[in-house]
Parts: C-alpha cells; structure tokens; sequence
C-alpha cells in the first residue's frame, strides 16, 4: 500500500487501463482474493494495480461507494467498466482484465 492515496480526480485522469482494489490487510476476503488477483494479473503485465487500503474516514473509497472489501473496480481511461465485490472469482477476475485490455471496435 502506498503512503498517500490517490484523489479521485487523479484516478479520473488515468490512461489506460487501471484496476483499483479498496481493501485493508486485516480483512479476511482480501487476504483469501490475493492469490488469484496476483495469479490472474500476471498474465495482464499492461495493467496499472493500484491497491488502497480502505476504511472509516477514506474519501476515495467512498467516492466510489465502496462498501465491502475487497473492491476491484476496473477502469480503461479513467471510466469504470467493471467491478467485483467480496467474493473474487478467478473467471470473473479474468473476464474483467480482459474487458479494460480489449481494443475499441
């Protein structure tokens, strides 16, 4: 986790494609999800991963609505495409790295 988070504004202005996952060390889902997020972004080395610990007071978090942890939001050029919340499948991990890495047709 990084010293200071992210605003929403800065994460407004990405480019590319971005994955925010809200969380906090302590919290059992998050731990239990580690190993598939990794797993699955390895096979998408392009995508920025940000982790932001999240809790009681946290502005970003709360910007997005975030209400259960882990949060993985997926976002292509500053826009959310997807998210997944709790319970983390590796599919629909998959499914989402692959929908912000897809080329505009």
């Amino acid at each position: 986790m990084e010293n200071q988070e992210p605003t929403r504004e800065e994460i407004n202005s990405l480019t590319g494609a971005t994955v925010l996952e809200f969380g906090a060390n302590w919290c059992g889902y998050c731990q239990a999800a580690q190993s598939a997020i990794h797993a699955e972004l390895t096979l998408f080395p392009n995508i920025r991963h940000i982790k932001i610990e999240d809790g009681k007071g946290r502005r970003l978090g709360r910007s997005f609505h975030v209400k259960l942890w882990p949060t993985l939001i997926f976002m292509k050029e500053g826009v959310e495409l997807k998210r997944l919340v709790r319970e983390i499948d590796a599919e629909e991990l998959r499914l989402g790295l692959a929908l912000i890495t897809a080329e505009a047709s």
